[in-house]
């Protein structure tokens, strides 16, 4: 009886148990259900104030790039009255430069657009800025990423503009967006033939001359800190690496508005394969010299001592870097050469001027995924495609290419220089010293003085054509500041000695596009340098000073020589349809692989001289050139000779000094003796 009373004791109190349970989930759902219609209704609202900020973050976006693309506009209709109106004192980038600031000052003290920042909070304290940040409110995540420092004091004027904030871009824009085409018409337009004429000169300036201004930069302006220092204007750390990486990136000299100028008024085509030459490579060498500098780091807790090993240490990677940067920048223009060779894309051009734009902009990319430097990658890419590519191309992708990376070019310079001036007063940080702006001021001036004379005076020592003094000082005030020296600094601006270098460059760089390039005209007729000289056209024997210039093989120099005999016999034929067929050049061992390697049209052109470098640097060996019954023939020691009914005439003409023989519309410049003759005709067939 008792064990019954339990049984029935336990069944009751189970169900009890669940009636309990069962209430419990009728009240909650309940409630569910009565709260649920409110959480909807508060998710919906979020939802709809969010997409509002995304709208008008869109329209906010949109307004700041349509700001950008007034300014060019204005700036090419400015351009097009400067040209009709031949009005040489002001340069486009210089007229971008100034819009930029008026705009500028516009959005600085004219537009107010609030930032939305209700909410701001300063007690959160980390040991680093992260770049990206999540926040945890009421359980939903929202990721916030990094704009950028602002200053103590800046941090109740949060609200202040947020259009300023807008307008200031990421400096990965510029180097991944920006320079590529820039760096890379300078290359693909190079006019090789003066260019390599001059090389040896032009390597000097832009290595050597670049270096030996990098560290006079960087001694006077560590003599400037330490006087700034002393005085007690100097209120952050400013240790001598940082001086010479001011030195290196404000070596990276730009003439745009210089040679502009020369290309318009056609100057000496020395002169302007001197200066051009020297800004092309001068760039790649203070990128990678900058790097090398960042690089330095001795052992031990002071990373501000000089030391031994980390100095070899940075020398070495700067030889690395530039060497890798370079083979990288051929071999994407070789591996284009081949493509474009031995496939059938000039059949359909869209996809032929495609694919070479591709290539040549991913060489940028890829250089600065691998470590290297992209600067260097696609020049030496320009070079390498206008060389071997360009002859593979159809003519209608010929003209597409150049006038596409001329476009682009013209686009990409004018918007830098339009945001330079913009900058100068939408940046948050800048930092005005008066006594490190006078010392930059004259650094700058110093350093370009050492790189220009003393390394000419070394170089006219070799040259039968002489570097001039009124071209050493036109050099020496061309040498210009511009987007190069702008993208380093602005890549770079988190610390004291940063911003003040970036403050500083601006002005650097405002004052020689207006005043120097500005000046260009004045300077010119102040130097007495010629003008109206086409660069095609040109006359191998001038007269200047007294002085006879030649323009012969022997100005080229016994490496290059070598170099082009190489380039003419197998590298062209294997890369190009142009060339002598390999079948003339290997050795009959090698006739399978020769014939697989030669196209059809080497073949078709086989007696016909296709090399449209032939005017660069004469080879060694002996050429011979045959046009109806005559046949002229030229040997490595300059001696000529010459068969067939008008044998005689036709070398009586070629026995005097330097000319050019235009034969099928190729043009040849045939080596003579030092001890021959002037002789300034010229012989067309």
């Amino acid at each position: 009886m008792l064990l019954k009373t339990s049984v029935n004791g336990s069944l009751r109190a189970l169900r009890t148990l669940r009636l309990v349970v069962l209430a419990s989930l009728c009240v909650c759902i309940s409630f569910s259900a009565a709260a649920s219609p409110a959480q909807e209704e508060d998710s919906a609202m979020e939802n709809i104030v969010t997409e509002k900020k995304a709208e008008e973050s869109h329209r906010q976006d949109s307004a700041d790039l349509l700001i950008f693309i007034l300014l060019l506009t204005l700036t090419i209709l400015t351009i097009w009255l400067f040209k009709h109106r031949r009005f040489r004192f002001l340069h486009e980038t210089g007229l971008a430069m100034i819009y930029g600031l008026i705009v500028g000052v516009i959005l600085r003290y004219v537009v107010q657009v609030p930032r939305d920042a209700s909410v701001v909070s300063t007690s959160c304290f980390v040991n680093a800025s992260p770049a990206t940040l999540l926040v945890n409110v009421s359980g939903k995540f929202y990721e916030y990423t990094l704009k950028g420092e602002i200053s103590a004091g800046e941090v109740n004027d949060v609200k202040d503009n947020e259009m300023l904030r807008k307008v200031t871009f990421d400096p990965e824009v510029f180097f991944n967006i920006l320079l590529p085409p820039i760096i890379f018409h300078a290359g693909y337009s190079l006019k090789r033939r003066h260019f390599f004429r001059n090389m040896g000169s032009i390597l000097a300036y832009a290595f050597v001359g670049t270096v030996i201004s990098c560290f006079i930069i960087g001694l006077l302006m560590y003599g400037c800190v330490k006087l700034m220092k002393h005085l007690g204007q100097l209120r952050g750390d400013f240790f001598f690496t940082d001086c010479l990486f001011f030195g290196a990136i404000v070596s990276a000299t730009d003439p745009v508005t210089v040679l502009a100028i020369f290309h318009e008024l056609q100057v000496d085509v020395d002169l302007y394969a001197l200066l051009f030459g020297e800004s092309v490579l001068n760039d790649a060498v203070a990128v990678v010299l900058s790097s090398s500098i960042v690089a330095y780091q001795p052992q031990g807790d002071n990373s501000h001592t000089f030391e031994v090993m980390a100095m070899l240490k940075s020398f070495g990677m700067f030889l690395g870097v530039f060497s890798g940067s370079f083979s990288l920048g051929v071999a994407t223009g070789i591996v284009t050469a081949l493509v474009t060779k031995f496939t059938k894309l000039r059949d359909f051009q869209l996809l032929e001027t495609a694919l070479f734009f591709l290539m040549s902009w991913s060489t940028f990319l890829l250089a600065e995924a691998c470590g290297f430097t992209g600067v260097v990658a696609v020049l030496f890419c320009g070079i390498t495609q206008a060389h071997y590519t360009f002859n593979n191309l159809s003519p209608e992708s010929q003209d597409r290419t150049k006038q596409l990376f001329e476009l682009l070019n013209f686009l990409a310079e004018n918007f830098i220089f339009s945001y330079m001036g913009l900058t100068l007063f939408t940046f948050q940080n800048h930092i005005f010293n008066p006594m490190f702006i006078v010392g930059a001021f004259l650094a700058v001036f110093l350093g370009r003085a050492a790189n220009i004379y003393p390394l000419s005076f070394l170089l006219n020592l070799g040259r039968r054509n002489k570097i001039r003094s009124n071209f050493q000082h036109m050099m020496m005030f061309a040498g210009l500041r511009g987007a190069m020296t702008f993208a380093l600094s602005i890549r770079d601006t988190a610390t004291y000695a940063r911003q003040m270098m970036f403050s500083t460059n601006l002005l650097v760089v405002f004052f020689t596009v207006w005043v120097c390039g500005g000046g260009t005209t004045q300077m010119l007729s102040c130097q007495r340098i010629r003008v109206g000289v086409d660069a095609d056209q040109e006359n191998p024997m001038s007269f200047a000073d007294g002085i006879e210039r030649r323009s012969t093989k022997q100005e080229s120099a016994w490496l290059f020589r070598l170099w082009y005999n190489f380039d003419h016999n197998y590298l062209k034929p294997i890369l190009t349809h142009s060339g002598p067929p390999l079948t003339t050049t290997l050795p009959p061992c090698c006739h399978p692989l020769a014939r697989f390697l030669t196209s059809p049209q080497a073949f078709e052109n086989e007696c016909q001289l296709k090399d449209d470098d032939s005017d660069l640097i004469l080879t060694d060996g002996d050429i011979s050139l045959t046009y109806g019954d005559i046949t002229v023939s030229t040997d490595a020691t300059g001696a000529h000779t010459s068969g067939g009914p008008a044998a005689d005439d036709l070398d009586g003409e070629l026995a005097y000094g330097d000319h050019e023989l235009v034969m099928r519309g190729t043009r040849l410049v045939l080596p003579m003796d030092d001890s021959e003759p002037s002789f300034t005709g010229h012989l067309r067939m």
